[in-house]
């Protein structure tokens, strides 16, 4: 192992998954542990081995010599920012530390903008002027935040989905495949909104929003 060389610890077996580990190793790191609580979960990746729950990873954590170099990421999609934010809260307690923003080498993220723990930007993904993205976001292939847009904790921003300017999100929520938020509208945590729609109002925290324009068809 080089020494510069990142180890990563990724919370995650599955689709999201292959596709940190592959960003990881495109930024020159190394996965050496994966974590998954599903029982029947496999590592995705040859040769590193994969630990179930939180007994795996206390074996895992009294194995390791050093631990200084290790950064830690939840490989989970979807609406499950609360998910993610817990996993960084458990790595944490064990006293690894959560990696800073990891960014795909063909996306493009401005200099002023800023981004949280844990957070992940995809290929082809914008981030532009002054945004502020929170911890444990993912940024999906294609998705687009632009200028000055501010995104809580927890965000997923799916395949092509865009913020138009100076949109704000709550933390959890959840924007689906080529959804279109309109500039300067609010999102309140934990809401939905279905692939395709165009948000044209402010939406309320806690809800599904589907369609062109976007209505509320589910509250939590």
């Amino acid at each position: 192992m080089a020494e510069d060389e990142v180890r990563y610890a990724v919370w995650g077996s599955a689709g999201h998954a292959k596709v940190l580990c592959c960003l990881i190793d495109l930024r020159g790191g190394r996965v050496v542990a994966l974590f998954d609580n599903a029982p029947d979960a496999v590592s995705v990746l040859d040769g590193v081995p994969l630990y179930h729950g939180e007994q795996g990873l206390r074996s895992w954590r009294i194995q390791q010599d050093k631990v200084d170099d290790v950064r830690c990421l939840a490989a989970i999609g979807g609406a499950r920012g609360r998910d993610r934010l817990a996993i960084h809260e458990r790595f944490t307690v064990h006293g690894l530390q959560v990696a800073d923003a990891l960014v795909h080498p063909l996306a493009a993220v401005c200099s002023t903008s800023r981004l949280g723990k844990g957070t992940q930007v995809l290929a082809l993904a914008i981030v532009a002027a002054g945004a502020r993205l929170g911890e444990a976001c993912i940024l999906n292939h294609r998705a687009a935040v632009d200028h000055e847009c501010m995104l809580g904790d927890g965000v997923h921003l799916a395949p092509g989905a865009t913020l138009c300017g100076c949109v704000s999100l709550g933390d959890n929520v959840m924007i689906g495949a080529c959804a279109v938020v309109l500039p300067r509208l609010s999102i309140g945590a934990n809401t939905i909104v279905g692939a395709g729609a165009v948000v044209t109002k402010s939406l309320p925290a806690d809800v599904v929003a589907v369609g062109n324009p976007a209505r509320i068809v589910r509250r939590f």
